[in-house]
């Protein structure tokens, strides 16, 4: 037995493959199915399977490509109301490859329909749990997710006591020298508390896990319910597109329209500007959004663009519009590109740059808006008197901010006070609006 984690930074994705002689599963796998066929020539075997903890939210699977290409057998709980070719996998059902066998628990709490895969040994002693979005490490997955999306909707609460109750009745009596192997990690929007750990035991999570703690039900559906992200507004779009089976994604990516050097862009469109803040401060399209090519960006395009928008894509380079087209496809929006190209015409806008001492000097001369999460508002303030608009927020309240006065963004490190900037900018054409970008970080020890 073989079993390979791969680990997606970007989205703190983790997949899995898991190879018995000559034959692989894998588990919750990502969109780009080609880190999984190398992995199959590596261990000279064949893709036979394909198991869905549950319809995903953060990321779009490739578990209908392998369908198609391969012939594997898709595995995933009736309750999701898979639209494509599959074996209902649920409490009880199990399967064998080569000399392991791989078992379903239902697990709800995350999702009404998720289930938690139980794999074991050649001796037929239970080994890993593959936990999807249920079980983390040092947390358990968010239960908010599914209000408005999916096959089965549920309330938060309601999810949060299914989970309460999944920890009881099937984590717990499970040996504690068995590996989990969730399907996140920390910097996850699937929970709140995740670990950076990669893999753990039972034993682990019993001892160290909140979620493993001897609480009632009341008080862990009020821990589980508190403090969790924000969501993005492309989850529901994932969820829908995870349920249907993703186009193969070679195919999808290829069928991105590239525009050639120079093109002018259609009036009034979405433009997502990907350069650096200074390039894009230098000269950009007027009303481009500056969501920089980091290490996030498929999650703040997603948060910041609707899934019912199109968009076009601007990029330094053809090397990087190829890797950001390929981020993109990992939450499905490659669908939304209207267009991606190198330097267009008509990039005549240009930023102010933010003097740091005047600011100092007189910092009531500024309107300041805090674009971090009300959580991070909440218990690092920095400025007594700025106005909390979480960036993922900013298009839709960017006329909450008072005129009169110029507008400063910050955010803790600059990545999305680029972003924040841009997008205020281009909504509030009259108003100074000004990017505390990496100088915010000589604040935040003196204000506390």
């Amino acid at each position: 037995m073989n079993i390979r984690q791969f680990y997606d930074e970007g989205l703190a994705h983790a997949s899995y493959a898991i190879e018995s002689e000559g034959k692989i599963a894998l588990v919750d796998p990502g969109r780009n199915p080609q880190q999984y066929y190398d992995f199959a020539d590596e261990v000279n075997g064949k893709i036979v399977a394909v198991i869905e903890t549950h319809p995903h939210a953060d990321f779009v699977s490739s578990h209908l490509e392998f369908h198609q290409n391969e012939g594997a057998t898709i595995y995933v709980s009736k309750l999701v109301g898979a639209e494509y070719p599959h074996e209902g996998f649920d409490e009880g059902d199990s399967f064998t490859m080569g000399n392991v066998s791989f078992h379903s628990l239902h697990t709800p709490g995350h999702s009404p329909d998720s289930i938690s895969i139980l794999l074991k040994d050649e001796n037929g002693k239970d080994h890993a749990l593959f936990s999807g979005d249920t079980l983390f490490i040092g947390d358990v997955g968010r239960p908010d997710l599914r209000e408005k999306a999916g096959n089965l909707k549920a309330q938060r609460a309601d999810l949060a006591k299914m989970m309460y109750h999944t920890v009881q009745d099937k984590l717990k009596p499970l040996a504690d020298d068995v590996l989990v192997f969730p399907a996140h990690g920390a910097g996850s929007l699937c929970g709140k508390n995740l670990s950076d750990a990669r893999q753990s035991t039972i034993g682990e999570q019993r001892a160290t896990n909140w979620a493993f703690a001897d609480l009632d039900e009341s008080t862990f559906v009020d821990s589980l319910l508190q403090g969790q992200p924000y969501i993005p507004k492309y989850f529901g779009y994932d969820v829908a597109m995870n349920k249907k089976g993703a186009p193969a994604f070679q195919r999808s990516i290829s069928n991105v329209s590239i525009w050639p050097e120079g093109s002018i862009l259609p009036e009034g469109a979405v433009v997502i500007d990907t350069r650096t803040q200074d390039k894009f401060a230098a000269g950009h399209i007027p009303g481009a959004i500056n969501i920089m090519n980091g290490g996030k960006f498929e999650t703040w395009l997603g948060s910041i663009v609707g899934p019912e928008e199109n968009y076009f894509l601007v990029a330094e380079s053809a090397a990087e519009l190829e890797n950001l087209i390929n981020k993109a496809s990992k939450i499905g929006y490659e669908q939304l590109i209207k267009g991606a190209v190198v330097s267009p015409a008509g990039m005549t806008e240009k930023g102010t740059s933010f003097d740091v001492e005047a600011f100092s000097a007189n910092p009531d001369a500024y309107t300041i808006v805090d674009i971090r999460s009300r959580d991070e508002h909440a218990n690092s303030p920095i400025f007594d008197n700025s106005i909390n608009i979480p960036l993922q927020e900013l298009r839709e309240r960017a006329e909450e901010i008072p005129s009169g006065k110029p507008v400063l963004i910050h955010c803790a490190g600059g990545y999305r006070s680029a972003a924040g900037t841009s997008i205020v900018a281009g909504l509030k054409k009259d108003a100074e609006v000004l990017d505390f970008s990496e100088a915010i970080k000589d604040f935040q020890v003196v204000a506390h």
